[in-house]
């Protein structure tokens, strides 16, 4: 009983970073903390969620790819089309780009 308590609050915490509709002006980098980083890393280093950064698997992919998967979400990952607007949407995977050129 114990453990499935633990696990109801990890669950909840890694959730609790993945809500919200981030500011209208944020920048990419700022939506990036506010709705990826919990669950792929301050650093885009992986975690909950695979790693982003400089030689992982998304490097490859076109941004169409990372466009769909950040709205429609993909596998444990959630649907951010809610939270996002296509101003947004365009900053953040500007900012998974230029960190993954670095």
């Amino acid at each position: 009983m114990r453990w499935q308590s633990m696990f109801l609050v990890l669950t909840l915490l890694a959730m609790a970073g993945c809500t919200g509709r981030p500011p209208e002006g944020a920048t990419g980098e700022e939506i990036y903390l506010q709705l990826c980083s919990n669950c792929h890393g301050d650093d885009l280093g992986g975690g909950i969620g695979p790693p982003l950064g400089p030689g992982s698997n998304s490097v490859e992919q076109p941004d169409e790819f990372l466009e769909v998967t950040i709205l429609n979400g993909r596998g444990r990952m959630p649907s951010f089309q809610s939270s996002l607007n296509n101003d947004q949407l365009a900053r953040l995977i500007d900012f998974i780009r230029a960190e993954q050129a670095e």
